[in-house]
């Protein structure tokens, strides 16, 4: 018997399961609906238990199709799920050890993410999530970022040229539409949207730095060309919502949870590594963390320093 703390590998699995749980995706059936038939088989329904389940297994690769569309292939694949699973209980699949066995493990995850969702997701509420997010929001540097167009060509003349034509009256966005040579914003008239410090080459973030709202740059170089730059606004960068962030938190929160119940849980199970390469690891993280130097307890006195040597 070794007894051992939770390892990464354990932690990381707990993590996974807290997060498919918690990412938004589809909401399941009601009770009520649950039970609905969507279709038959052979006299053996499908419902809208099913349906979910079948969601939370492949909805993501359905992502890009209509919503009528997703739940026709939803049903298909059950159809076609229930009877490959009816041509191997006649060719007596289910009777095979490998079989026995896939069940037994299925049925301890099944059992797990149950647990999960019903026991360690219960737990966590939304105002405990608002409190880390209050804190979090609070922490948070003010930040500027910057909305701009710019127009891009091969040559400071051709920008000279360019900007004078804009400062004569000619509308910016439209000299860019015809004159960029940047395809990622010359069809919007050179819009560039919004972006902080460290997200534009050294250059172009310097000018637009100095710059005020609407005033048009002196021609820029760098690695891509010569710029022109049009300040189209600067503000200061608003935090995340908390509605965008909530599930984030809300997942990390169980996976806390669940580290802290799986430590607890592990103390008091006999653990037998019996695979002797296994135990030998266990064996040399134990030692390790068992020669690690231990904090000192909130106030207590530091250790009395070693007798210098004649």
């Amino acid at each position: 018997m070794h007894r051992t703390h939770p390892n990464w590998r354990l932690l990381a699995s707990l993590a996974t399961v807290a997060l498919l749980f918690l990412a938004p995706g589809h909401v399941a059936a009601a009770a009520d609906d649950a039970s609905k038939v969507v279709a038959r088989v052979n006299g053996q329904s499908i419902t809208e238990a099913d349906m979910d389940m079948a969601r939370n297994e492949i909805g993501s690769d359905l992502a890009n199709l209509p919503p009528e569309v997703q739940r026709r292939a939803l049903a298909e694949y059950l159809i076609d799920n229930m009877l490959f699973a009816e041509a191997a209980e006649h060719a007596k699949l289910a009777q095979t050890p490998e079989f026995e066995n896939q069940m037994r493990y299925l049925r301890r995850r099944v059992l797990r993410e149950r647990y999960f969702e019903q026991s360690l997701k219960s737990k966590v509420g939304e105002d405990e999530a608002r409190k880390i997010y209050n804190a979090r929001v609070a922490e948070l540097k003010p930040e500027d970022e910057f909305a701009a167009r710019h127009i891009l060509v091969d040559s400071e003349k051709k920008a000279k040229q360019l900007r004078a034509k804009i400062m004569a009256g000619a509308d910016f966005a439209e000299v860019a539409k015809e004159n960029s040579t940047d395809p990622g914003s010359k069809a919007n008239g050179g819009l560039l949207g919004y972006f902080t410090k460290g997200q534009m080459v050294p250059e172009f973030e310097a000018a637009v730095v100095k710059m005020q709202k609407g005033e048009v740059s002196e021609p820029v170089k760098t690695a891509f060309g010569w710029h022109i730059i049009k300040l189209e606004d600067r503000r200061r960068k608003p935090p995340p919502s908390f509605e965008d962030v909530k599930d984030t938190i809300m997942a990390s929160l169980v996976v806390r949870l669940a580290q802290e119940q799986a430590a607890a849980m592990r103390q008091k199970a006999k653990l037998e590594y019996v695979d002797e390469g296994i135990k030998k690891q266990v064996d040399e993280q134990a030692k390790k963390e068992a020669e690690a130097p231990k904090p000192a307890a909130p106030g207590a006195a530091p250790a009395p320093e070693a007798p210098p040597k004649e």
